[in-house]
């Protein structure tokens, strides 16, 4: 999963070399904090948040064993998330 997504992203933005994805997780489900360059927040938030959703439906229909994908996008103001 972490693999897909870091491809999807790296395809969107502009500044590929700056995405990191830090993954975590437990039996639930399995969380995804995204970092890119404050630049390209736009362009993986998307307009009225289509594209992350977009995101997120993919990943959760990938996910084979059931869990829960969830998948945070960090703003570089001090861990908000959007």
């Amino acid at each position: 999963m972490r693999y897909f997504l870091e491809l999807v992203l790296g395809r969107l933005v502009t500044h590929p070399d700056e995405v990191d994805v830090e993954e975590t997780g437990d039996d639930r489900g399995s969380l995804f904090r995204i970092r890119v360059n404050p630049e390209d927040l736009g362009r993986i938030i998307g307009r009225n948040g289509r594209t992350i959703e977009a995101i997120r439906s993919l990943l959760n229909a990938a996910s084979r064993d059931g869990r829960r994908i969830f998948v945070e996008v960090e703003d570089g103001h001090q861990g908000d998330m959007a």
